[in-house]
């Protein structure tokens, strides 16, 4: 299949709607295939092709280049942040200086249900013992409340950090929900980050030159060593790789006339 023009994909937009299918996600992977960020960031935010979205920042280590592109197409898009009341101190005055600094209007901030973290995490120590459990009390049900009304969300994740990660598509569908979630820098490469970050002059997060190139909650997050993956040092020791936010997708083969979404 020829790679469409923006001219084309213009003509023939195409949209999704609620409730979408395996199929409608091969649909959109073939038509964005070759579109560049802006154009399909515009196309989420603006022409909502995949119904009412939010993104959702952890306003870690590379956040600053989707925040920005975001805030280059619509800088009253909803931004999710999760103050799971365990990040750096860091990580929360680089949330303040990249909304302020990229003129973004739409913050809205997430905490955990007091009472469940009574009943569950009074003492706070939950993710020594049980770090499923902690994302899930801190990060997944808070997040599933805000997100109900949405059918899309945007999440800054990216082939290249991680093995879990290298076959990420645009586009997924999310099995528990059905809801779809774009990854509009999912093809983007540590030399294209690094040379946008440069390009916008974007301030990095302050832990980076610390040696954390992944940046989660505090008692979670290690540094990483020289020739280590990108997100070793998130839940080490530990059978996790994942907070849960991005669990399982449906795939389906493509039908006839389809290329592959990957």
């Amino acid at each position: 299949m020829a790679v469409k023009t923006r001219e084309s994909r213009t003509r023939d937009r195409i949209s999704i709607g609620p409730r979408a299918g395996a199929h409608d996600i091969i649909r959109l992977n073939n038509f964005y295939r070759g579109a560049d960020t802006a154009e399909l960031l515009k196309a989420v935010l603006c022409e909502k092709i995949a119904g009412d979205v939010a993104l959702v920042s952890s306003f870690g280590a590379e956040s600053a280049v989707l925040l920005d592109l975001v805030a280059g197409v619509d800088p009253a898009a909803a931004i999710f942040f999760l103050d799971t009341g365990k990040h750096f101190p860091e990580t929360l005055a680089y949330r303040d200086l990249l909304i302020e600094r990229l003129g973004l209007t739409n913050l809205v901030t997430l905490h955990p249900d007091a009472g469940e973290i009574a009943a569950r995490d009074d003492k706070g120590l939950r993710w020594s013992f049980d770090p499923d459990g902690c994302c899930d009390l801190r990060k997944v049900r808070p997040l599933e409340a805000a997100l109900a009304p949405f059918d899309a969300t945007i999440s800054g994740r990216k082939a290249f950090q991680s093995s879990t990660r290298a076959n990420l598509p645009m586009f997924e569908l999310e099995n528990a929900t059905g809801r779809i979630k774009v990854n509009p820098l999912a093809r983007w490469t540590v030399a294209d980050i690094a040379a946008h970050m440069d390009a916008r002059a974007l301030p990095p997060h302050p832990l980076v030159a610390q040696g954390y190139p992944s940046i989660g909650c505090a008692p979670c997050t290690s540094k990483v060593q020289p020739g280590e993956d990108p997100r070793a040092g998130r839940w080490r020791g530990w059978d996790k790789t994942e907070c849960g936010l991005h669990g399982e997708v449906k795939t389906m083969p493509p039908g006839p006339g389809e290329e592959p979404v990957f």
